[in-house]
């Protein structure tokens, strides 16, 4: 069952990130993104935010979310 939410909060995050069109917006979804999949693992959820977030920001730099 976890993987299950695990699996849907990142294919909804990623279908969510290609529809933002700045890095602010980006960043935001990406740090809901990481706090859920952080809650979800049963981990540090300002952690999983923050990676989420610089994740989220920087995917159109390294190509990933064009």
């Amino acid at each position: 069952m976890r993987n299950i939410k695990i699996l849907a909060a990142l294919t909804a995050i990623g279908t969510m990130a290609g529809c933002m069109a700045s890095d602010t917006e980006r960043a935001l979804v990406g740090a809901v993104g990481g706090a859920v999949v952080a809650d979800a693992l049963d981990t540090n959820v300002i952690a999983g935010a923050a990676v989420g977030a610089t994740a989220g920001a920087l995917c159109d730099d390294v190509g990933f979310c064009r």
